[in-house]
Formats: structure tokens, C-alpha cells, sequence
């Protein structure tokens, strides 16, 4: 069976955005594009000030209201140009679960994330985490423009988002302590598609006796050469096979989230990695990755490992 690029869209400007950057993916991987939609009514989470219940919508009115939804994104992203097969699915049940069994079948799934205010950023909703936290296929948030309200124009269409995006770096936060190949694997496959150049970020924590390296420059040198040589033999097997692709790593002391959210705001694409381990309190996000799905600026694809 042929993978997909998979788009989930609940009808706001953010899935509009996700939609159009998906376009542009399945484009770059020779893919179909496939729109779907959970037609399935969701009651609130809480009920109304007034105490009255809120009235669901007939089935027929559900599925009817889905199958328009999906019309209009078809028809949005095939006056944009892109010349790929698309496919379109208003799928019976709940966001997650058909968000999720959705994704079984994609090479990625795409989401829209909804921006709070100009100043604020918060890509997650509840159903982007949860699905986030629980698909085992990489998935790919996509921001709203900044302005992150209704009454705004709307998103930029497809042919904008390439041009936009088309001579940014692809970014890709990397641990050294545990580099996972399918991680790594996607951001050069993402950056030689682009013909972009590859920035790779590791962050690093000194141990406690290291002073700022003032105290003892001669140490500071050898850890920081350390670092670096690590950094490259890790880099050294992906290098050879991408011989073309240009690429600028840096180890970076502290935290690799700040440093991650500051490059993603010239980034085509920020490429992190989530363990699919389940903690005990349910699937696990890692501070990374959160922290950078709830600040970046670019679009941010998870991907998944063990």
C-alpha cells in the first residue's frame, strides 16, 4: 500500500495551514495527499454558565458538515498547483482515535496548531497532544500566522508557504547521548528535498566543578573539543551519505529548547524526536520537544523512537 501525507483538519485557519504545508511535503516526496476529518460530534469539556445542556447535531448534519469541510480544503489546495493525487476522508468517531488510526496508514500526519496571541505561542491543543503523544508515525505541527484570531486574514496559500519556506534551514535538535537513526534520518532527508542547508543543535550541560571555564580554561578547551568530536562522529556515517547537502553543527551549553525555539524562527522545519516509552503516568513528550512545540515559530515535526 502507498503511504500518504496525512492532514487532520477541523475546519480553522490552522488546519488550513497544515493542509497547505502538507501539500508542499507531498509534492517534495512524490506522495498522494490525503485530507480526512473526524466527523463524530464532541461535547465540551465543560458545561455551559447557563446550566443548559448543549443540544447535539443530528448524524446526518455531522457527516454533512465534514464532507463540505473537506471540499473546501480540496478545492483550496488544488487551485494552489500542486500536482499530487489527493484524497479525501470524513472518518466515523472521536478526533484522537480517528486522527490516530488515520496516521497507521501515512508516511506523516500533519496538524494545525493554534497560536494564543501575538506574544504567546502554545501549538498544542488537547487533541494535537494527545495524538502527538500516542502516534507511532511522525507527526508534523504547523503553526497559524501569528496574529492567531478568526477575524484575520486567512492562511497563505500553498505556492506562499514555498516561497516562504524555501530557502530556510532545516533544523534538527540532536542528543548525542542517544541518537536515534530515524531522527537523524528524517532532517537530512527533509533538508536535501529542500536543497536547504542542515543546522543540527546540541545542547550540552558542563558538570558542576566546571566554574564557566574561568577558573579552569584548560579543561573548558577539552570538553568543548570533546563535545564537538563526539558531535561529528556521530554526524560523520550521515555526511557521507549526503555528500551534497550543506551542514552547520553546533554544541551549544544549557538547554537545547531555547536554542531550538530561537533557530525556528528562520527555520523551513524543526525536526526533534520523542521516545515512544510510556511513563507511568501515560505516553511521555519529553521537556525538549514541549517546550519547543509551545514556543516555536516554524513547523515542528516529532518523530517517533524507541
Amino acid at each position: 500500500m502507498t503511504r500518504t501525507i496525512t492532514v487532520g483538519l477541523d475546519g480553522s485557519p490552522a488546519s488550513l495551514a497544515a493542509a497547505d504545508w502538507a501539500a508542499h511535503e507531498a509534492q517534495l516526496r512524490n506522495l498522494p495527499l490525503r485530507l480526512v476529518t473526524a466527523w463524530e460530534w464532541q461535547a465540551p469539556a465543560f458545561a455551559p454558565a447557563t446550566g443548559l445542556g448543549v443540544p447535539v447535531p443530528p448524524s446526518d448534519l455531522q457527516r454533512a458538515s465534514a464532507q463540505h469541510l473537506l471540499a473546501q480544503a480540496r478545492s483550496r489546495v488544488a487551485e494552489a498547483g500542486p500536482e499530487v493525487p489527493i484524497a479525501t476522508d470524513e472518518i466515523p468517531g472521536l478526533p484522537v482515535p480517528a486522527l490516530l488510526k488515520a496516521a497507521e496508514e501515512a508516511e506523516l500526519l500533519v496538524l494545525g496548531s493554534r497560536g494564543l496571541s501575538r506574544t504567546a505561542g502554545y501549538l498544542l491543543g488537547s487533541v494535537s497532544q494527545a495524538v502527538l503523544a500516542s502516534c507511532e508515525r511522525p507527526v508534523v505541527l504547523v503553526r497559524a500566522a501569528e496574529h492567531g484570531v478568526e477575524e484575520e486574514p486567512p492562511e497563505p496559500s500553498v505556492r506562499e508557504v514555498t516561497a516562504a519556506l524555501g530557502h530556510r534551514d532545516v533544523v534538527l535538535g540532536l542528543d548525542l547521548h542517544k541518537p536515534d537513526d530515524a531522527v537523524i534520518d528524517f532532517a537530512f532527508d527533509a533538508a536535501s528535498r529542500r536543497a536547504a542547508r542542515l543546522r543540527i543543535i546540541h545542547g550540552w550541560t558542563p558538570p558542576p566543578y566546571y566554574y564557566g571555564g574561568e577558573l579552569m580554561p584548560d579543561m573548558n578547551d577539552g570538553m568543548v573539543k570533546q563535545v564537538r568530536s563526539e558531535l561529528s562522529d556521530v554526524l560523520r556515517p550521515w555526511q557521507d551519505r549526503y555528500p551534497a547537502l550543506e551542514i552547520h553543527a553546533q554544541a551549544t551549553i544549557g538547554g537545547a529548547g531555547r536554542h531550538l525555539v530561537d533557530a525556528s524562527y528562520d527555520a523551513a522545519l524543526v525536526v526533534v524526536g520523542r521516545r515512544t516509552r510510556r511513563a507511568a503516568v501515560g505516553a511521555h513528550i519529553g521537556p525538549v520537544t514541549q517546550a519547543l512545540l509551545h514556543h516555536a515559530v516554524a513547523p515542528v515535526a516529532v518523530v517517533p523512537h524507541d
